[in-house]
């Protein structure tokens, strides 16, 4: 599922320890959506995507999220976890140098086989 809009707030970032003693940290943001009728979702982002995804305020992204409910003692909390983030608003947008070369055709027009098996 995709999540389109700005980030209007930041949360403290939270952590501790599991019960099996490894360290773990989640970083929540408030996302606005666009439309007519925006709505506000609180989504979360855990351990190292944090630094990796580097969320600023005021940034127009689409996320991709998980939803999770679980239940506890009668009631139902709901989770919205990102797993990845495209910043539509940013001029970062072209191709990167790293992408992937054109190919116009698998066919050569040489007789030359240049694989080595």
């Amino acid at each position: 599922m995709e999540l389109s809009g700005k980030i209007i707030q930041i949360l403290p970032e939270v952590g501790g320890n599991s019960r099996n003693g490894n360290a773990w940290r989640k970083q929540e943001y408030i996302l606005e959506t666009g439309g007519n009728y925006p709505k506000k979702v609180c989504l979360s982002i855990w351990g190292d995507k944090i630094d990796q995804f580097a969320i600023q305020m005021g940034e127009q992204v689409t996320l991709g999220v998980d939803l999770e409910s679980r239940e506890y003692n009668g009631r139902w909390y709901t989770d919205v976890k990102a797993y990845k983030v495209d910043r539509t608003g940013s001029e970062n947008s072209a191709p990167s140098q790293n992408s992937m070369p054109e190919v116009s055709s698998f066919h050569s027009d040489t007789d030359e086989d240049t694989l080595p098996f």
